[in-house]
């Protein structure tokens, strides 16, 4: 187990909303309820290998939208995770519904976000395997370290701190990734990354599909 906490308190296994925990939650977020699908950008698009730009001006309606949007684009595309650019828009913006090793689910936005790591020395890195909305059909083992504090706002413009362990940590340091133009692809060994992109021919299609009827039953 990777997950670090004091044996003698119990884990307090409420949802995390923006990093704080609430007693209820839908299973679909509000923000999905209220959304568009959008198309995902694949591997090789040029949006997807470029650093993407500072939010400058928070609280529009445009901002909202788009969270919303992203929101339910990754829910139809069965994602723990969705970054701007994988919707094509060049922003440094995230969004997130990912489970830690622990089972606990967080969910929310991060704009602008910081990533801090722990130093080398203390630093646990974990081999998982790891998939990609914007490589559909593909996993591959990728070393993380399985602690990781993002730092970055909401859509308001509040300042967010948001702390992940295990997958939840493994998940903040891919959407981060994409944000610097970035996929777990360039993290891997050059023989991997060939395999990687082979899955992704021989399964895009079957993955393409499945989207569409999720989407579609959704009424969208």
């Amino acid at each position: 187990m990777s997950v670090r906490h004091e044996r003698s308190r119990p884990v307090d296994r409420r949802v995390r909303v923006q990093g704080r925990p609430v007693d209820t939650y839908p299973a679909l977020p509000t923000e999905a309820e209220r959304g568009s699908v959008r198309r995902v950008t694949v591997v090789g698009e040029e949006v997807l290998s470029r650093p993407c730009r500072e939010v400058t001006e928070f609280g529009t309606p445009e901002l909202s939208a788009l969270i919303d949007d992203m929101f339910l684009t990754m829910y139809v595309a069965d994602g723990a995770g969705l970054a701007a650019n994988q919707v094509g828009v060049d922003l440094r913006l995230f969004v997130y519904d990912c489970p830690d090793d622990q089972g606990i689910r967080h969910v929310g936005h991060l704009i602008n976000p910081v990533l801090d790591l722990p130093e080398p020395g203390s630093r646990r890195l974990v081999d998982d395997v790891e998939g990609c909305l914007s490589v559909p059909g593909a996993a591959m083992a990728v070393p993380r370290t399985d602690h990781a504090v993002a730092r970055g706002f909401d859509k308001d413009g509040n300042p967010l701190v948001i702390e992940g362990q295990g997958h939840f940590a493994r998940c903040l340091q891919h959407e981060t990734d994409h944000l610097m133009g970035h996929t777990y692809l360039d993290r891997l060994a050059k023989r991997d990354r060939k395999e990687a992109l082979r899955q992704m021919a021989d399964r895009r299609e079957d993955v393409f599909a499945q989207r569409a009827v999720k989407a579609a039953g959704l009424g969208h």
